[in-house]
């Protein structure tokens, strides 16, 4: 799983990161802090699948919580992306190569308004961050469409010449970018191109195709950061409007930050993405920190149910990309070190048990006889769908 953070220099990217994996990374508000990528581990929240059975969870990778589970994702935060971009404006060259294996990416934009095209400081509410969603969209059209005219001549003629399959033969040649033979074969379809040679293509076909396949393999969630600045507001409601497609989450990195660092320090007990949070060291707190903590409380917690930060890393795992949670479960729950439920996959939906098998170890793929749903002792076949949060106990004859 490998989540982009994209967005123009400083909307809060970095900040963002910080938030999700609580590695230190430097933050300042002026163009271009992050030069070169920051990588990190980022989780997402779903409830205990142990808790069902009355157990508590050992974790191999990731964390428990008071009845969540948080499993790892892989989080980069590339350098800020600006108008022009695929030109090599600003770090885009870098930005645009950087996201080459992204499953998803992370739109983080400033919601209020306070930062122009470029990223430099503006009144709050005077810049429209509709534009912001435009040219990002825009960037990454363009990239697509710049890696498929520098090769598309060559290696439509080859197809041609070879023969080949049209479909396999794109699907390969773009795989890179996550481009698939069922991606190809969708989009080929819809733009009428299935049963048109690919040499009588024109130029509006190739673009039509490289963009088709960029927002296929490069979904978009928005995060509209800076939700607690007083334009934003205004702003995220416009934007839910002006894009129904997007799926668009208010939210405050530097809210989620504060509270993530308050309960490392035990000064607060706070679980990510939730409403409240509950002070455990009143006497140890001063007047600036109760009275941050009181506005984040107000301002964001009683107002939006959360930081949005949280709401965010789940919703681009499982809502955009329609993801599920998997788990593999041994003898009464546990592995050969009596460890409950200690691994959890996240996968495409629609996973079979056998494809799930495989995830697993490769022995119990290949000598899968048939899987266990533990919640129900029901017997799958190796074509069975699975759903979101199932624990599957695999027979096999080895």
């Amino acid at each position: 799983m490998f989540i982009g953070l994209v967005g123009k220099p400083s909307a809060g990217k970095s900040t963002f990161f910080k938030a999700a994996t609580l590695m230190d990374v430097e933050t300042a508000n002026y163009p271009f802090t992050t030069i070169k990528p920051n990588s990190g581990v980022g989780f997402v929240k779903i409830k205990s699948a142990a808790k069902d059975f009355n157990k508590i969870p050992n974790p191999r990778e990731g964390y428990y919580k008071n009845g969540w589970r948080f499993v790892p994702v892989q989080i980069l935060d590339v350098a800020g992306l600006v108008p022009g971009a695929h030109e090599g404006k600003g770090m885009g060259n870098q930005f645009l190569s950087d996201l080459n294996q992204a499953d998803v990416l992370i739109h983080v934009v400033d919601i209020s308004g306070s930062l122009n095209e470029k990223g430099e400081q503006v009144q709050a509410g005077s810049y429209d961050p509709s534009k912001d969603i435009k040219f990002l969209e825009h960037e990454l059209d363009m990239w697509y469409m710049q890696i498929f005219s520098k090769i598309w001549k060559k290696f439509s003629n080859t197809v041609n010449q070879q023969k080949e399959d049209v479909v396999k033969a794109i699907a390969k040649q773009f795989s890179g970018l996550k481009v698939t033979e069922d991606i190809v074969k969708e989009k080929l379809r819809n733009l009428g191109l299935m049963d048109k040679h690919i040499l009588k293509w024109d130029e509006k076909d190739i673009e039509n195709l490289a963009i088709e396949l960029r927002k296929e393999t490069k979904k978009i969630i928005i995060a509209a950061n800076k939700i607690d600045i007083s334009s934003g507001h205004e702003n995220f409601e416009k934007l839910k409007k002006e894009f129904p497609d997007y799926t668009i989450i208010p939210c405050s990195s530097e809210s989620e930050l504060a509270l993530k660092e308050a309960d490392k320090h035990g000064m607060i007990e706070y679980i990510p993405g939730e409403e409240d949070f509950k002070i455990i060291k009143e006497d140890k707190l001063n007047e600036k920190q109760k009275s941050g903590l009181n506005f984040i409380k107000t301002n964001l917690l009683d107002k939006y149910g959360s930081t949005g930060v949280q709401d965010v890393l789940n919703k681009a795992v499982f809502d955009v990309l329609n993801y599920i949670a998997l788990f593999p479960a041994g003898d009464k729950l546990a592995d050969a070190d009596g460890n409950i439920l200690p691994d959890c996959l996240l996968l495409p939906e629609k996973t079979t048990a056998l494809e799930f098998a495989y995830h697993v170890h490769s022995d119990i793929g290949d000598n899968f006889t048939r899987a266990i749903d533990v919640r129900t002792k029901q017997s799958l076949k190796k074509d069975a769908p699975l759903k979101n949060r199932d624990v599957i106990e695999f027979l096999h004859t080895k």
